[in-house]
């Protein structure tokens, strides 16, 4: 593990690292990405001061939290592919279960601090288009094994998971349920199935490229 200087980082200052950037994530999940940096620094058990010597500005640290999310996420949308029996297998898996994808989709397309901070970063770009060319892959061959409604692409699977981003009335009495009941429902509508024509264009994963 090294630094963005390129220097490898000490046993104690990278266990910092970690732990600020698993923080990062769970409260930028829950409060946004312009949540004060004094909560993520409690959250990781470290001093502000040794938050502001790791990430010396917010831009910074949403930067690496993306470069480590979009990782992590590569990883599993090719663990999905690989180990699934089917394409549509893979994509329920991917889009159900990802926790990592959830924040991915938030930061490069719900928050535009985030989007800011991240859009000339080559390393990020780099990472969301080979995500995008994964669920490229997946979408189509879930197609061809009939399972996916022919008339979408990557794009608009891309979109209507990222609708379902969007913060959910607090008076739910479960938001989980909630939101894996509307999953259930964007699911269902993907599914290969008589329905009714869907109007406009097939959305591509490059018309959510820069």
């Amino acid at each position: 593990m090294k630094a963005e200087s390129g220097v490898p980082l000490r046993a104690d200052a990278r266990r910092n690292r970690d732990q600020i950037i698993a923080a990062a994530k769970t409260i930028f999940v829950e409060q946004g990405p312009d949540a004060p940096m004094e909560d993520i620094a409690r959250a990781a058990a470290v001093g502000v001061g040794t938050l502001y010597r790791r990430f010396p500005d917010r831009e910074t640290l949403i930067r690496e939290v993306a470069r480590d999310n979009f990782a992590r996420v590569l990883t599993e949308a090719r663990a999905a592919l690989a180990e699934e029996p089917t394409a549509w297998d893979a994509l329920v898996r991917f889009l159900r279960f990802s926790q990592e994808l959830r924040l991915s989709v938030q930061l490069a397309m719900l928050s535009p601090q985030a989007e800011a901070a991240i859009a000339c970063d080559p390393l990020t770009g780099e990472f969301r288009r080979a995500l995008l060319g994964e669920l490229e892959t997946v979408v189509k061959n879930a197609q061809a094994e009939g399972a996916l409604r022919p008339d979408v692409g990557a794009g608009d699977v891309a979109l209507v998971f990222t609708l379902l981003l969007r913060q959910l009335p607090n008076k739910l009495d479960n938001i989980d349920s909630a939101a894996e009941r509307v999953m259930g429902l964007m699911l269902d509508g993907l599914r290969a199935q008589p329905g009714s024509a869907l109007p406009g264009r097939v959305l591509t994963s490059e018309d959510l490229l820069p």
